[in-house]
């Protein structure tokens, strides 16, 4: 996590100030309950909110402590009874470090998913205004990297739309997954601390009590979470791929926004780069890196080690920061994106007429010329066209064995551009609903 590529909200969730104040409200929250069961006084209950609620808990002083106890949560709960006083021992009753640490990091997790999917949806509005936007400009569709055939940009975005919303459903579902809540105590049987205490804090965390924890919440939950950011990353790649692809100079469909005083580079005042998206490409296999350690996390000794602990404590602010930051730039970059109709329409007709070789191939089919004699004659015209330069429309018009099987008028009707295009409102109807 570095200040460049981190945004302040999603940033202050993982500073030492949010995370000591998530652990005081778990153990807060748990002496409720506990007072509630009458395992501790009612009035040492009271103290600890009046006195930790409204305190800012010292990190350098925790700090200071934990280097000597070389135990964070024994430091922080020895910094707590500084600031709360005697009613501090009745705090973490038969609760074990596991129990504040995972329902913690859970907390944070689901806080950092809830940025996500708002991130998701300002670049689904994006999206959708510009498809809607493009949805007539015609362009051309590759496969390969080569001409194929006629699409529209409107389709392109559309398609992206589709697999950003497919996104937003993945991430509610792993926000889910983590929303859990563990205070089951040493090995996770509840011995010391009643599971109504779980149940308590979970509900006032907004988290479910987690089945069974074996002390700590089982890693699994947390693979699924960090592999879906994975999946997401690869969606925000894909989309910058393409962008970065009709940004080159031979093509230059469409490109990044270039801000007034924007340099491009520091040798050639010519050059507008396509950085925004090529950051994103780097940024995204960094979230994919981070899916793989999640997953390792999984196989723990026993009932717990803490071989997970170092891991977490670096993947979890680095992957949900730097995916905030990629798709808060990603809504950017499509809100911006300069698009050249009249380029896209150069583009498609580049190759003179070449994009209309299937419509051709089918029509020679209908008319009863045998496929392989069709894909024969349809390829020797447009050989033509790769090797010499021809026109397409023109080379089929003067083939005698084509003209033997379709007439003029229906060579020409087979270059018709709106035959591309007709369905695309049945497409756009069925990513953004019928009404739009």
């Amino acid at each position: 996590m570095i200040p460049r590529y981190s945004r302040p909200e999603m940033a202050a969730l993982w500073s030492p100030e949010t995370k000591f104040r998530i652990w005081f409200e778990i153990e807060a929250h748990a002496a409720d309950a506990m007072a509630e069961l009458g395992v501790i006084p009612a009035e040492a209950a009271r103290v600890i909110w009046d006195k930790g609620g409204p305190a800012t808990f010292d990190v350098a002083r925790i700090d200071a402590i934990e280097r000597e106890t070389r135990h964070d949560v024994i430091a922080f709960l020895t910094h707590l009874a500084e600031i709360v006083g005697p009613e501090a021992r009745f705090v973490h009753q038969g609760m074990t470090s596991s129990d504040v640490l995972d329902t913690c990091f859970n907390v944070q997790l689901v806080r950092a998913a809830d940025l996500l999917i708002a991130d998701l949806d300002a670049l689904l509005a994006a999206l959708k205004r510009r498809a809607f936007e493009h949805r007539d400009t015609v362009t051309i569709g590759r496969s390969h990297g080569i001409h194929a055939e006629p699409t529209t940009f409107g389709l392109k975005l559309a398609q992206a739309y589709a697999e950003f919303d497919r996104c937003r459903g993945r991430l509610a579902l792993a926000r889910t997954e983590v929303a859990t809540c563990a205070l089951s105590g040493a090995v996770g049987t509840f011995a010391n601390i009643d599971p109504r205490v779980e149940a308590h804090v979970a509900d006032r965390l907004g988290l479910t009590p987690e089945p069974i924890s074996t002390q700590v919440v089982p890693r699994d939950r947390h693979a699924m979470f960090f592999a879906t950011l994975g999946v997401v990353a690869s969606s925000v790649e894909r989309l910058a791929t393409e962008i970065r692809h009709l940004q080159r100079t031979e093509v230059l469909e469409a490109e990044e926004y270039f801000a007034p005083g924007q340099k491009g580079s520091s040798a050639m005042p010519h050059k507008r780069n396509p950085v925004l998206t090529e950051n994103l490409t780097g940024l995204a296999r960094m979230v994919r890196a981070y899916a793989l350690p999640a997953m390792e996390n999984v196989a723990l000794w026993h009932e717990r080690d803490i071989s997970h602990s170092s891991v977490e404590r670096m993947i979890g602010p680095d992957a949900t920061v730097t995916l905030d930051f990629a798709l808060v730039r990603l809504a950017g970059v499509v809100d911006k994106l300069l698009v050249y109709p009249e380029a896209m329409r150069r583009n498609l007709e580049l190759h003179r007429g070449l994009v209309h070789s299937q419509r051709v191939l089918l029509a020679l089919t209908q008319a009863g010329v045998s496929r392989e004699d069709a894909y024969r004659l349809v390829q020797r015209n447009a050989m033509k066209v790769w090797q010499e330069g021809k026109d397409f429309l023109a080379e089929l018009l003067a083939d005698q064995e084509v003209r033997a099987a379709l007439s003029e008028a229906e060579i020409r009707d087979k270059f018709d551009l709106g035959y591309h295009t007709r369905h695309v409102g049945t497409i756009f109807a069925r990513v953004f609903g019928e009404s739009g």
